[in-house]
């Protein structure tokens, strides 16, 4: 009797460890859904591209980045020509040009802020007076 029921318990737990393993082919066989590449980012910008014979209106935006929830939408209002040709064009980031920051950290070139001749502190630290042994 303790026999069959070893048997039995063998038997069930070969089948439940076939069961899984199979499960888990099965997941490991559908590929992974690959993120879409979409280039929205907190800070992404669009500028206007246009051609040499654009309204004045687009000019007059030349150089411009928006961010992209708040570009103006093309055709631009005040646009006067017939088919208009103007696109966006796509940056990831609203600032162009070089970064200004400083690679050394706030402040200066050294990263500090400021240099001090003599200390400035006129009172002893408030640490020093407190007596350890009352507590």
């Amino acid at each position: 009797m303790e026999l069959t029921l070893l048997g039995a318990a063998l038997l069930l737990l070969v089948l439940w460890l076939y069961v899984r393993h199979r499960g888990q082919a099965e997941k490991s066989a559908e590929p992974a859904p690959q993120p879409r590449k979409t280039g929205n980012t907190a800070f992404h910008a669009v500028s206007i591209m246009f051609e040499k014979q654009a309204c004045a209106a687009a000019k007059e935006l030349s150089g411009r980045r928006f961010l992209a929830n708040a570009a103006p939408r093309l055709p631009l209002p005040e646009c006067n020509a017939l088919e208009c040709r103007c696109r966006f064009n796509h940056h990831s980031d609203r600032r162009g040009g070089k970064d200004r920051r400083s690679p050394f950290g706030a402040g200066s070139f050294t990263g500090s802020t400021g240099s001090y001749n003599r200390e400035r502190r006129e009172s002893r630290d408030r640490r020093k007076d407190t007596d350890l042994d009352d507590f």
